[in-house]
């Protein structure tokens, strides 16, 4: 497997038993992973998307981060996730979105 240039971690808000809840999950966490995943084939992007547990930033969910950059965005929905692909394509944070 190639090293991906991004990984991708969103907030599922799983807790220790497994359960998703919490805000990310509860603002649409699951179907942005769906698109994220999408997007990220169709546009050719060399990227990974985990799921993950509570990422402690419940005030701005959803929240995904991407790493190794260290990039944290948050208020996420489906036309925020494009402006960061799309500045993604070029190696660079979407700077508006930050947080």
């Amino acid at each position: 497997m190639e090293k991906p240039d991004f990984h991708i971690l969103v907030c599922n808000s799983f807790r220790l038993n497994g359960e998703p809840q919490g805000t990310c999950n509860k603002k649409g966490a699951p179907s942005l992973l769906q698109y994220l995943e999408s997007e990220i084939a169709d546009r050719g992007i060399n990227a990974m998307v985990s799921s993950t547990g509570c990422l402690k930033a419940c005030d701005k969910g959803p929240v995904m981060l991407v790493y190794p950059q260290g990039w944290w965005y948050g208020g996420l929905d489906q036309a925020k996730l494009d402006i960061i692909l799309d500045a993604l394509e070029s190696g660079a944070p979407a700077e508006s979105l930050l947080i």
